[in-house]
């Protein structure tokens, strides 16, 4: 982002009320991601967070459900929804979401895409590493949260970890040096 020149910056600070107003409104309606964070400051709150973390649950059981033909396909679909996790902790800061909402996905795709993830070959290279690295990404935001929010995790985490090590993505989970249980 450029660095505003002083004078600028005195000139816009100068100006009335009324035109400050317009000109930030305007600049405002120019980012999408900012209009949805001050929506979500401005008019929602913290009690919003549990149906937005429902809404996007209810999006990953769905995709899981699919028939997915290939590993590929499977992986292009977890990456759009971790795309959507992403989106929500831009614009809630939700870190407790974020490692629920992670947790959720990788199990979940567990449960209902095993046949896709059983077995390790060159078709599921690609996924197999992908499991592997949001795993580890999630080992690391895990101590990030309170502790008190340790004993909700512990057995869903502990889940996930038998299976990155027992499925296709193992081979990765050894590499990455990935613990095979979490105790807190």
């Amino acid at each position: 982002m450029p660095k505003l020149p002083k004078e600028l910056e005195k000139a816009v600070l100068s100006l009335p009320q009324k035109e400050k107003d317009k000109l930030l409104i305007r600049l405002i309606g120019k980012n999408e991601l900012l209009i949805q964070q001050l929506y979500f400051q401005l008019l929602e709150d913290e009690s919003d967070l549990p149906h937005k973390r429902a809404e996007i649950k209810n999006q990953i059981l769905k995709v899981s459900k699919m028939y997915h033909d290939t590993a590929g396909w499977m992986m292009m679909d977890m990456r759009e929804l971790n795309g959507r996790i992403t989106n929500h902790v831009k614009i809630t800061k939700d870190k407790y979401g974020e490692v629920e909402l992670t947790l959720f996905l990788l199990n979940t795709f567990f449960d209902n895409q095993l046949q896709n993830l059983e077995h390790y070959n060159s078709k599921t290279d690609t996924i197999s590493l992908y499991i592997a690295k949001r795993t580890e990404l999630l080992m690391k935001k895990l101590p990030k949260l309170h502790e008190d929010y340790y004993v909700e995790f512990e057995r869903e985490v502990n889940k996930l970890l038998e299976r990155v090590h027992k499925y296709c993505p193992a081979y990765y989970a050894r590499q990455m040096q990935l613990a095979k249980s979490w105790e807190y």
